[in-house]
């Protein structure tokens, strides 16, 4: 664990796993730091930011020295089932390269529980943990100039979906059944339908 400072009010933690990233952020929350403003969590980091002048970074080093950072948090998590279609201009590719069958690369996606380890790239745009193995893959060596809003993709250990139409080099396997389906409205509370800890599902549409 390495701690960063990030200007006078916000402190960097820098982790080795997903799985210090989501102790470390559920052990900073539970601990009530005075002043502490937001929590971001990332791959490898937690951003911590604190109200000008408050104790709480001080104190952070404490908290995280005594939590268990080797063992997942028991959170409670809510369940999202997102309708999909497996139908992705890169679905042949991921088969192929993970030496299944165009079926069995769409049986193996859709039927892995996944988990939401943190949010960025876009607003709404949640990194999924639990991708089974055989379809964790490199990103398409030339990106493309424009993904549409909904499509599901992977990159190495993670599966996502687009919350709007923006470049990306992901390998796109399928798309939301209804394209519509609001993963980010600002005038919603929350804006984002996906949160970190949120459970998800694909249910595979014909």
């Amino acid at each position: 664990m390495r701690l960063r400072r990030c200007g006078a009010d916000a402190v960097l933690v820098e982790l080795d796993s997903l799985t210090a990233v989501a102790a470390a952020r559920a052990a900073l929350a539970a601990a009530e730091l005075p002043g502490l403003v937001d929590l971001v969590p990332a791959a490898r980091t937690v951003l911590a930011t604190f109200l000008p002048g408050s104790s709480g970074a001080r104190l952070l080093r404490d908290v995280l020295e005594q939590a268990d950072l080797a063992t997942p948090p028991a959170v409670a998590s809510r369940e999202v089932v997102l309708p999909a279609v497996y139908d992705g201009p890169d679905l042949d590719l991921v088969a192929d390269t993970a030496g299944l069958s165009r079926a069995a690369a769409i049986a193996l996606h859709a039927g892995a529980d996944y988990a939401v380890a943190f949010c960025g790239f876009a607003p709404g745009f949640a990194y999924l943990t639990g991708l089974p193995e055989p379809l964790c893959q490199p990103r398409l060596d030339t990106p493309r100039a424009r993904v549409p809003v909904g499509a599901i993709g992977v990159a190495g250990e993670f599966t996502g979906i687009y919350p709007r139409a923006s470049p990306g080099g992901w390998r796109l396997v399928a798309r939301l059944a209804d394209a519509a389906e609001a993963l980010f409205d600002p005038a919603r509370e929350p804006a984002a339908l996906l949160a970190p800890g949120d459970r998800v599902r694909f249910e595979v549409i014909s």
